[in-house]
């Protein structure tokens, strides 16, 4: 639709502003509900992550979503500087991690807001090890949600994000040789901003939960590192050397004449 933008793909957008404006956007009654519902599908899909490094990624470091996992050492990173935050900042497409440090990584709309999409993706699957697990929430093109956006002439959040389609989705993880374990859908109510009104939805949320219905307007997809196969080296036999002025056969075969003459 004409006049339909991605707060990402703003020139005026900088990930100061994208950040002011996605927190006071879950500081309202429309985000704090969205946070509680993905909060609650995230709570059992954490607790099938394991190992010692846990990160957060996402177009905000005000919010965590990973203190309820049992890794030790949870990492998060802030767009911009804030006092008393404790928080590095860092651009989410270049982190300053190592390849294969980190055990289990959460895309928290990160891909909806990043610049670029894909660089943001092959970027946490660097710093992913083999077998790790990363958990990525996203906004559905196909539900009630992606219909709204497309009324919606102006940006702002969560309009303005790129609502990734699952099954596209899955297609980029293929390419990475990141296999999609499960996914489950959230937010299955009509985008409502009224408290009054959002008391209604929460009939038709866990209804929608609990036959995980594909056209919720938020997916959690969790997928899996997959081990790279190591190559075993085979060592190249090279013909038995002979001594240059017509002696005995060396190396390997030289050992074995001896042995057969004993």
């Amino acid at each position: 639709m004409a006049g339909q933008f991605h707060a990402s793909e703003d020139p005026g957008m900088t990930p100061r502003r994208l950040a002011e404006m996605t927190d006071d956007w879950f500081r309202s009654s429309q985000g704090a509900a969205v946070a509680r519902v993905e909060t609650r599908l995230l709570k059992p899909m954490l607790g099938q992550l394991f190992g010692y490094r846990i990160l957060q990624l996402g177009c905000s470091g005000e919010r965590s979503f990973i203190d309820d996992s049992s890794l030790y050492h949870k990492i998060r990173f802030a767009p911009m500087y804030r006092p008393g935050a404790g928080l590095a900042v860092a651009d989410a497409e270049e982190l300053p991690l190592a390849s294969d440090s980190v055990d289990a990584i959460l895309l928290y709309h990160a891909l909806d807001f990043a610049g670029d999409s894909h660089r943001l993706l092959r970027e946490a699957h660097r710093v992913l090890r083999s077998g790790g697990r990363m958990l990525i929430v996203g906004f559905n093109p196909w539900s009630s949600w992606g219909l709204w956006r497309l009324f919606r002439r102006r940006g702002g959040i969560p309009w303005g994000a790129r609502f990734i389609a699952p099954g596209r989705l899955a297609d980029w993880l293929r390419l990475l040789d990141l296999q999609v374990d499960s996914i489950r859908y959230g937010l299955h109510s009509i985008p409502l901003r009224r408290k009054p009104l959002l008391r209604f939805a929460r009939g038709w949320e866990r209804f929608g939960q609990k036959i995980n219905s594909p056209f919720g307007g938020a997916y959690i997809i969790l997928c899996v590192n997959q081990v790279r196969p190591v190559t075993p080296i085979m060592r190249k036999w090279l013909p038995p050397l002979r001594a240059r002025t017509g002696g005995a056969v060396v190396a390997l075969e030289g050992r074995s004449a001896r042995s057969r003459q004993s």
